[in-house]
């Protein structure tokens, strides 16, 4: 006659299979979780991505234009509050509009939206030769950010200092992928003027680095789909959850009608 201890033991040893069993089938291979694989020894790789980022509609940019005469330029200049009190004025910052402009002061509307930074800078100094001699301007993009979702440790929209980031220094922002990321289909969803653009990227092989989303453009998108394993596991888990809860059900049911017979 079996035993009721057997039922017991078999009872806390059938869960303990099945989770073995998802841990298996959740196990990522070498070939899905290995960056650059295609890379060898020593290798040099020049980087022939001429990637200059262009300023957008709706982007927020920080203009200053100063001389050596700073009563000459400060007309120029945007500036919120004044100095009652000894309260420094705050530089007003300019959004491009739907039209790709800006409204400069003295000079009037400027457009702006698909040039660099350099561009931008030439363009207002010739704009600006007839008031001032020799004008230092300085621009910035105030609001570069980019997301990353999807299978990464963690998610969410990170503020951008300077003017690029790689997608390897954005996943860097995100903690990086979780073993159940898939590599080498990574979407990166890019803005213009209202227009999606979806681009895949393979990080797993050299030539992402030439990819013309490897330099990521403020508001970018990087989503990081689920492997083939965490998908398995995903199901699998809904599996073993009514296994699980079967079994156990059956066990029970055995261990009350053997105890009865006795």
């Amino acid at each position: 006659m079996i035993s009721t201890d057997f039922f017991q033991s078999l009872k806390a040893i059938i869960p303990l299979l099945i989770v073995s069993v998802v841990l298996l089938s959740s196990c990522a291979s070498r070939k899905e979780v290995v960056y650059f694989q295609n890379t060898g020894d020593f290798e040099t790789l020049v980087d022939k991505n001429s990637f200059t980022p262009k300023f957008k509609i709706d982007d927020l940019v920080s203009i200053y234009v100063s001389t050596l005469d700073s009563e000459a330029s400060a007309p120029f200049n945007l500036l919120r509050g004044g100095s009652e009190g000894g309260v420094r004025a705050e530089q007003v910052d300019y959004l491009i509009d739907k039209d790709g402009e800006i409204d400069f002061p003295v000079i009037g509307k400027v457009k702006i939206a698909g040039l660099s930074g350099e561009e931008v800078r030439i363009l207002l100094r010739d704009k600006l030769s007839d008031y001032l001699k020799d004008p230092i301007i300085n621009i910035r993009l105030r609001n570069f950010s980019i997301s990353v979702l999807g299978e990464v440790n963690r998610p969410g929209t990170y503020p951008v200092d300077g003017e690029r980031i790689t997608i390897l220094e954005a996943l860097g922002l995100a903690s990086d992928m979780t073993i159940k990321g898939k590599r080498e289909n990574v979407m990166v969803i890019r803005d213009f003027d209202g227009t999606k653009v979806y681009t895949r990227i393979d990080l797993t092989k050299k030539e992402a680095l030439s990819s013309p989303v490897y330099y990521l453009t403020q508001n970018d998108v990087v989503y990081v789909e689920p492997n083939k394993s965490a998908i398995t596991a995903s199901s699998f888990d809904n599996r073993v959850t009514v296994a699980v809860s079967i079994a156990s059900l059956l066990i029970t049911s055995t261990i009350l009608v053997i105890t009865r017979t006795n």
